[in-house]
Order: C-alpha cells, then structure tokens, then sequence
C-alpha cells in the first residue's frame, strides 16, 4: 500500500461512516499523512481533529469510529490512537514494495553533464546543506557527495546485478523488514511533498534518502557474495536501489545538477 492508497482508503472510511450515520461530517478532499516521530508506526493523520468540530464529538471519539473500521484494511496490520486523537497506522511487509514498484514506473529522470563548479554552486544557491569550497572536497562531510556518491554506489549496485543476471524486481511477494529499509522506503514516499517545496528543503531530503540508502547498503547487501545463490530477497534489494538512484537523480536534476554514475 501506498500514501496515497492509505490516503484513499482513509477517505473511503470516513465516506462509509457518513452513509451509516456514525458521523455526520462532510468529507474531505484529502487525508493527509505525516511520518509519525521516534518510530511509532509508518504513517499519521489527523483527520479525525479535522472532524471533530462539525462532527460536534471529541476528537479521539471520532478517531476510534474511523479506527474501528480501518482494522483489517488490506496493508494496515495496525491502527492506534495517540495524543489528541491522531489515527498511526502501521503496514505491512508489503507496503515498502508498493512504493517501489510506484517509483519504477515513472519517467526516468533526465541527466546533466557533470560541472563539479557548477554543480556545487547551485547545491549552494538552493541552500543545501554544507558550505563553499566545501561542496567541491569528495569526503563524508560533504553532503553533496554524499548525495552523488550514494546515487552512483546505486547504480554501481545495479550494473552489478546485470552482470550476474539478477533483475531489479519488487515482486508481489516482496518483503522490507528492516528498520533501515523502513527507514529509507518512508522517505522514499514522501517524495513528491519534498519536490514540491523549497530547494533548501529538497537538497536537506536528498541528504536525507542518500543516508538512509547508505545504512541499508551495510545491512541489506543487494548482490550475494562467495557462494551464495542470488534469490528474490536480492531481487527486491535491487529494485530498492534503483527506486532511490531514481529519487537521487530526480532531485539533483531538479536543482540543476548532474547525477553522475560513476564518481
């Protein structure tokens, strides 16, 4: 399940208990989902603080209405109520290969030729983190080659897989359970709320995913090493890494700088 699918059925909720007579709200455009902190579930709304005045009920009372009924949504192994009346949802195994799935089929992004000068005084103009002749050192403090390197360390990863005929697949029976694919594959979702605001905020979110990508590479090893037969659990690791070389390259583009495949 994707955001945007845990949006809809969301919606779709509310619309029902307004048929049934269990609240009398008119329903919104939108459910909006924020990432909750310090790791309490994959997703929040507060949809139902929303509710609660035309609803003319407390908050939590029309959370548990909506919760009631979203226990058991295909994708959603648990929904909870916290603080004012905020619904957390936690997903399943499968909502990670959803989004990753979602990312490969959009356009591949297009590419710059690489201007090391250039490219590290747009990051500066966009006020991306780090600070002037800085951004042109290719070390870990530089945030910007963190960013380019976790990009070309990706697709390093997937001609990799080529050449021992593993594919780039998040099947249907694809699992990320890792808290760092977590992690990475929640930042991942947010994609396009991130691309869509300020520079300083997109540079600070690439910097983000980039790091992410870097602590599954150490924990999730996508290509199988001696004699290890490769399998779908490379398959899907690989695909994760093409959906964030594909986030990467977009973002950087965006900014106006190259996403080079080889540093």
């Amino acid at each position: 399940m994707t955001p945007a699918q845990l949006s809809e059925a969301v919606l779709h909720t509310v619309r029902c208990a307004v048929r049934s007579g269990e609240l009398e709200v008119t329903v919104p455009d939108g459910a909006q989902l924020r990432r909750p902190p310090h790791g309490e579930g994959h997703w929040a709304t507060g949809i139902a603080l929303r509710l609660a005045g035309p609803a003319g009920r407390p908050a939590r009372d029309v959370a548990a209405v909506l919760r009631n009924r979203l226990l058991g949504t295909e994708g959603v192994s648990a929904v909870e109520i916290s603080g004012p009346g905020f619904l957390t949802f936690r997903l399943d195994g499968t909502a990670g290969a959803a989004v990753v799935r979602e990312i490969a089929r959009g356009p591949e992004p297009a590419s710059r030729p690489e201007d090391p000068a250039r490219d590290a005084a747009r990051w500066a103009a966009a006020g991306g983190p780090g600070d002037g002749g800085a951004l042109l050192v290719q070390r870990e403090s530089n945030p910007l080659f963190r960013v380019r390197y976790a990009h070309a360390r990706g697709r390093a990863l997937l001609r990799g897989g080529r050449a021992l005929g593993i594919p780039a697949e998040a099947g249907e029976s694809a699992r990320y359970g890792h808290a760092a694919e977590e992690e990475l594959l929640g930042l991942l979702a947010e994609r396009e709320r991130y691309a869509a605001g300020p520079a300083a905020r997109a540079a600070r979110y690439l910097v983000a995913v980039a790091d992410a990508f870097t602590e599954v590479r150490e924990v999730r090893p996508a290509l199988p090493s001696g004699d290890e037969k490769p399998g779908a659990a490379h398959r899907a690791r690989l695909a994760l890494a093409q959906a964030t070389t594909t986030v990467l390259a977009g973002g950087l583009h965006r900014l106006g700088i190259s996403a080079p495949g080889h540093l």
